[in-house]
């Protein structure tokens, strides 16, 4: 059974949905935009920053369900404007080990919420537990 529930450090979603959804296999974290973190706001306009700040905490929030970057294996970006996306891989791509960075779609969205210019949702595969590994 899917477990829903929210970042306590990030606003309560004004939409109906969860900031992270975990199954038995994977970890779901909805979009996120730096105009959703608190003091997220200083770095809007700046795609590269932006991207940082998102990153940053979607990685906070895999942590505290014993994932990391590393787990990620789908990963959706949307910008404001697609001419910016080489700023926005060069901040992405940070967080990542060359080559294995996971699958990825991005795309231009005219409109983000909060006036950000970046919005990222990231799914992980959960480690397997210590238990069912013993078992195999």
């Amino acid at each position: 059974m899917p477990k829903f529930h929210n970042d306590s450090t990030l606003p309560t979603p004004t939409f109906p949905g969860s900031h992270v959804v975990i199954d038995e296999d994977y970890v779901h974290l909805s979009g996120l935009t730096a105009a959703d973190i608190q003091g997220g706001e200083a770095v809007l306009g700046d795609v590269a920053e932006e991207t940082r700040w998102v990153m940053r905490r979607l990685v906070h929030i895999l942590e505290q369900v014993d994932c990391r970057a590393e787990d990620a294996v789908r990963v959706d970006v949307h910008l404001t404007d697609l001419d910016q996306v080489e700023d926005m891989n060069a901040a992405y791509a940070e967080f990542f080990t060359e080559p294995d960075y996971p699958a990825r779609t991005c795309t231009e969205a005219p409109r983000l919420l909060g006036g950000a210019n970046v919005e990222i949702t990231l799914t992980a595969r959960r480690p397997a537990s210590p238990k069912a590994e013993e078992g195999d």
